[in-house]
């Protein structure tokens, strides 16, 4: 395993990161021990779940997992979410003060802990002033209810703008950034990428195989069928089997992906998570198995080396699509200027 600083924290942790989405709704809480005891057993430290997964459900597994292992738990780094609903009133969700309060000590109590390492607000609240929701994370460190926080799911200008928000008042600044990030979904380069080097901040992708697709389990002009996310239902969420099957750009990421890995003697799932660690800003890269043979798998990629020129080829097979301005030539051409001067 290869470790990596939290953000611009000093805090230490795995450059792979186990996700706890699939706990206790695509894995049992048997199965669920069996995936952290693997990852744990492999160097793995940082753990990531959320209040709303399994409605509260993931948390609660991790919690008694920790219980049942306090020598190994000392080591891992616990980082959950809150921000979406937990109940059906008007204040059960976003990012306000008193709903933050709620949630926080309510996940608290689920993992069983009294402090938790990484509190994320799991995306942007437009009803919320970012004065009220970062005040509140500042009081949480000062009351020793968490040690760092960050966001998931925040756009470039909303990530500055929290960070500046921070620094104006001298309160503590978001560490880490989960935004989705993969060879297929590449946008957050444009905005996203530089607000966070900019601002120091650590990204963790999530989804880094993009919905199973870059692990090559799904074939050209073939529905998908059985016990997968889009065997279950092919038109599910953004990684839609139908859009994506008749886009050329996905099976040149993919048939470029497949042919590095048979020379790498890698899966293509390694090949593609390889490459994400290798992209600026990346702390830690969200694994999200269903199974230990998957995590076992996936775990592997901090074993594969790729070549410059395999970096490159899987860069040119995947370069996001975009006009000419903002983020095309022309708009990044004017963004920058010769040291030396001229024209």
């Amino acid at each position: 395993m290869q470790y990596r600083t939290l953000g611009s924290s000093g805090t230490a942790v795995s450059a792979l990161t186990l996700g706890a989405m699939t706990f206790g709704h695509e894995a049992d809480e048997q199965a669920s021990n069996a995936i952290i005891d693997t990852f744990v057993a492999a160097g793995g430290t940082l753990i990531d779940t959320a209040d709303v997964y399994t409605h509260g459900i993931s948390e609660e597994i991790v919690g008694r997992w920790l219980a049942s292992h306090p020598t190994e738990a000392d080591q891992v780094v616990i980082a959950t979410k809150g921000r979406f609903p937990m109940g059906e009133g008007p204040n059960d969700l976003g990012l306000s003060r008193r709903h933050l309060s709620r949630a926080l000590d309510a996940s608290l109590q689920r993992l069983g802990v009294e402090t938790i390492d990484l509190y994320q607000m799991h995306a942007w609240d437009a009803l919320t002033p970012i004065e009220e929701t970062v005040r509140f994370l500042n009081d949480a460190i000062s009351a020793g209810k968490i040690l760092y926080y960050g966001f998931s799911n925040f756009t470039g200008w909303q990530l500055t703008k929290a960070v500046h928000v921070a620094r104006a008042h001298g309160w503590a600044e978001p560490v880490t950034l989960q935004p989705q990030y993969n060879l297929i979904v590449r946008g957050i380069e444009h905005e996203i990428v530089p607000a966070a080097l900019d601002a120091g901040v650590g990204l963790l992708p999530w989804s880094p195989l993009g919905g199973g697709w870059l692990s090559g389990k799904y074939q050209r002009d073939v529905t998908p069928s059985g016990a997968t996310r889009l065997g279950e239902d092919p038109e599910r969420g953004m990684e839609a089997w139908r859009a994506r099957n008749d886009d050329p750009r996905i099976w040149r990421i993919l048939d470029t992906v497949q042919e590095i890995a048979g020379v790498q003697d890698a899966s293509a799932s390694q090949v593609a998570l390889a490459w994400l660690l290798s992209r600026p800003a990346v702390t830690s890269v969200i694994l999200g198995a269903r199974t230990v043979d998957q995590l076992r798998d996936n775990l592997g990629a901090v074993d594969v080396e790729l070549t410059d020129a395999q970096l490159a080829a899987l860069d040119e097979a995947s370069a996001p699509r975009v006009e000419p301005y903002p983020y095309g030539g022309p708009g990044v051409q004017q963004r920058h200027r010769r040291i030396d001067g001229g024209r």
